[in-house]
């Protein structure tokens, strides 16, 4: 079986170029990408539900 990739959130927060308490703020409001918490309290976001939060953010060109 395939695993998934999963990203940390200093990756996504690099990807997007965000800064954590904005990211958190986005959060907040339901805007930001699916988050994942683990058992042992760190936070991973699938590169898919990533992907897919791009791609509902991109704007018509």
């Amino acid at each position: 079986m395939a695993r998934t990739h999963m990203l940390k959130l200093p990756e996504v927060l690099a990807e997007i170029e965000m800064s954590r308490a904005a990211f958190y703020r986005m959060r907040a409001r339901g805007k930001a990408p699916k988050l994942i918490k683990l058992p042992n309290g760190q936070i991973r976001c699938r590169r898919s539900d990533l992907d897919a939060w791009w791609a509902e953010h991109e704007i018509a060109a």
